[in-house]
């Protein structure tokens, strides 16, 4: 019989004081009987919102029953049937706006913890070696090629392999993962992880070409007339730094966090000496910005030896777009926040190199266009902050290198493809989802969207709905 006396199982971490100086995982996950008595609070709902709230829709409350009665692969074997990445979307999901959201549970007490389950029965099939590959339809003769190995790119290429479909990955960078591997910490997710959940796909017959910049090795055309593919899927996110536009930018010691994230995860500056990648080691370090980007780095700055790291974000506590664990874990560590202030300019010091900000004080007006008050300056409010380096975490941009070389592809004003509900764009064959369609989100809505133009790609292959 369920049990619903408990209270929300809580998940051990890294102590702050010592975490900070390291960059392993901060949180440690559940143990077998932590996760057995946090999936026995489910309701097993009749009809359950938290599958609903999840974007690939997984099947919730089927696992946690699995997880219940101790048979973790077979949980593990319930979520890979629509969640081809599960330990990372159990580590970097914001489940609190998603599954767990739509908890029944969460009316009255606390939702069910549905993601650390999810991380608990993806590590323990790979710790203890009982990953199980779903099955796989025999070969249907046709190819699809998909531009970029995000979130939803692998999405894209797990579902199809299944299917039948010959499935080639055209990665730019020398690792696989997109954001995963370039722009989130190892601290948050340990990029062996992300390598085993890549090398399930390869094992079911996804290749991956490396190195390889679609648009400029080859063309769109190219890889439909000459090498024969009969669709393709871009997924290649939006990783155009945004900067303000204010002066001083230009100013050694200024970053965007696109490229300090790059250097300290991808380049692996974080394994200094055996990796000798050079990235801004300041003393007083400033993030603009208040979302998971601005966290990630403002915590790595942290780790990579500054004193001092503050956060300059232009509205309140409240209106944190990053998620409130990250904001959390930020705080223990000691990162400062300086909210409702904004940036006025960058201040020159010796060598032209970044000295400090001239800010002003900001109040909260009318809400915008996001629905979200509107910060206004307060006049006469302007001080400086001393900063040795600033890293601009504001948002990232549609990257023009692959849409600007195919002809008939239509992009919305600020550059990012357009797309129906299906995934399919203005050209012909081509489908696309993720960050490059709805500009910087999360890695679990790129799934969801990696899934649904997979399943349209399948429709019209199949000879389905073939009107473009």
């Amino acid at each position: 019989m369920t049990n619903h006396k408990y209270s929300r199982i809580q998940m051990p971490e890294q102590p702050a004081d010592v975490r900070v100086r390291n960059f392993f995982e901060v949180p440690l996950g559940y143990t077998a009987d932590m996760a057995m008595v946090e999936a026995e609070r489910c309701l097993q709902c009749r009809k359950p919102g938290c599958v609903d709230g999840c974007p690939v829709n997984v099947d919730i409350p089927t696992f946690l029953g699995q997880v219940t009665k101790g048979d973790f692969a077979a949980a593990a074997r319930v979520v890979k049937r629509t969640n081809a990445l599960p330990a990372v979307c159990g580590r970097v999901c914001p489940q609190e706006m998603q599954c767990e959201l739509k908890c029944i549970l969460g009316k009255k007490s606390e939702p069910i913890a549905i993601g650390r389950c999810e991380r608990f029965v993806a590590d323990y099939v790979r710790e203890n070696k009982l990953t199980e590959q779903p099955a796989k339809a025999t070969s249907n003769g046709k190819r699809v090629a998909v531009v970029g190995s995000g979130p939803s790119g692998l999405t894209v290429a797990g579902d199809l392999v299944l299917r039948g479909y010959d499935v080639t990955i055209f990665e730019a960078f020398h690792k696989a993962g997109g954001v995963l591997v370039y722009g989130i910490p190892e601290f948050r997710l340990p990029k062996d992880i992300v390598e085993t959940e890549i090398n399930g796909l390869r094992e079911l017959g996804v290749k991956i070409e490396l190195n390889f910049v679609v648009g400029k090795m080859a063309t769109i055309d190219e890889l439909f007339k000459q090498d024969g593919y009969d669709a393709l899927f871009i997924g290649v996110g939006a990783g155009l730094p945004s900067f303000q536009g204010i002066e001083g930018e230009d100013l050694g010691g200024v970053y965007s966090a696109n490229e300090y994230l790059t250097r300290a995860n991808l380049m692996k500056a974080y394994r200094f000496p055996e990796h000798d990648t050079p990235i801004a080691r300041g003393r007083q370090i400033t993030v603009i910005g208040g979302g998971n980007v601005a966290m990630d780095a403002a915590r790595s700055a942290l780790r990579l030896g500054a004193e001092t790291v503050k956060i300059v974000y232009r509205r309140g506590r409240n209106e944190l777009p990053a998620r409130a664990e990250e904001v959390h874990h930020a705080e223990q560590e000691g990162v400062e926040f300086q909210l409702l202030t904004n940036p006025v300019k960058y201040i020159s010091g010796e060598n032209g190199m970044v000295r400090g900000i001239l800010c002003e004080r900001m109040q909260l007006g009318e809400p915008d266009a996001s629905g979200r008050q509107r910060p206004v300056r307060i006049e006469g409010s302007e001080f400086e902050l001393e900063t040795d380096c600033v890293i601009i975490a504001i948002g990232a941009l549609a990257n023009p290198l692959l849409t600007k070389t195919i002809d008939g592809l239509g992009l919305n004003k600020r550059g990012y493809i357009v797309t129906n509900e299906q995934g399919r764009t203005t050209h012909e064959r081509i489908w696309s989802g993720g960050d490059i369609v709805t500009g910087a989100a999360t890695v679990i809505l790129a799934m969801g969207a990696g899934r649904i133009a997979a399943n349209d790609i399948h429709e019209y292959l199949s000879g389905n709905n073939k009107v473009w």
